[in-house]
């Protein structure tokens, strides 16, 4: 998902630009409810059984009652983020990345960009956060790399994290899923900003939903889609580190000085005996490396 090309980054940010709804979902206060969608589902439903559609149903209000439960502090948080797309769009995104760059930027470097907004312009405390975890007997071993906001402005409340996951809809997607799911999965955000507890109540919507789809379509369900894998992804221990924290790191390992040349292996050659046994006696007695010509 990180290494996209630069079709698709601009295709996000022009898509971005053109519909905030379409990006961010209609989740800000006020706006339609989750009953509002129980005609539409009734009438597209190509379920053949009454409790399939009673199945859908129940999971599209679930879905949207969750999605719908904002907060003024996740609305502000979206706004912010809102904001800091249309920066970069405007600006342009480079990718930094040393060892495949990728022309119009990638999503590394994209949520690096973000996490630097909303941290320098919108002055919240954002963290990029790198989840994880080993292998079991159920899942496989995976990592993933999102951005987070740590918000301790309600001392009543305590600490609030909200997560903003860039690629919140493709993470749910199923290529041969059936039309029910399909159209579950098009009332996501494509950009997902909310609380810990609302992505997790989310995302055993959607697990609950994509083992059914698949169920039906008689196919097997792959262990990454599974709910414990989807948990792991933003819920499980991580590794944070700050925006400046992180371009520290890119300032080291992906750029050099303009005048920089690598140094030349010395190269020894097997026809020269005496110059190979020197090279190997030297450094305190340790064998050095050396190059075969």
């Amino acid at each position: 998902m990180d290494r996209q090309n630069s079709d698709d980054m601009m295709r996000f940010l022009e898509g971005m630009a053109s519909s905030d709804d379409v990006i961010f979902g209609c989740l800000d206060e006020g706006n339609q409810s989750p009953e509002d969608f129980q005609d539409d589902s009734e009438a597209n439903s190509n379920c053949n059984s009454e409790e399939n559609k009673a199945f859908w149903l129940e999971q599209e209000q679930l879905l949207q009652g969750t999605l719908y439960r904002t907060s003024s502090a996740e609305t502000k948080i979206r706004q912010a983020t809102k904001e800091a797309l249309k920066e970069v769009k405007s600006k342009g995104l480079h990718c930094v990345c040393r060892l495949r760059p990728v022309a119009g930027g990638c999503r590394s470097c994209l949520r690096g960009e973000i996490s630097r907004h909303l941290q320098h312009v919108a002055g919240y405390h954002c963290l990029i956060s790198k989840s994880k975890w080993r292998s079991s007997h159920d899942i496989p071993a995976g990592e993933h790399e999102y951005i987070e906001i740590v918000d301790r402005s309600d001392s009543k409340k305590g600490e609030m994290r909200v997560v903003i996951e860039l690629s919140f809809r493709a993470e749910f997607e199923i290529a041969k899923g059936g039309e029910e799911y399909k159209r579950l999965i098009s009332r996501l955000p494509e950009v997902y900003v909310g609380k810990t507890d609302r992505l997790r109540s989310l995302i055993k919507i959607l697990c609950i939903a994509g083992k059914r789809c698949l169920r039906d379509k008689k196919m097997h369900m792959g262990p990454w889609r599974k709910h414990k894998y989807m948990q792991a992804k933003w819920l499980g221990t991580c590794d944070r580190s700050t925006s400046l924290e992180a371009e520290a790191v890119v300032s080291e390992t992906t750029t050099e000085p303009e005048n920089w040349v690598p140094q030349a292996k010395h190269r020894v050659s097997m026809l020269n005996y005496d110059g190979l046994l020197g090279c190997l006696s030297t450094g305190l007695g340790r064998p050095a490396a050396v190059t075969v010509v």
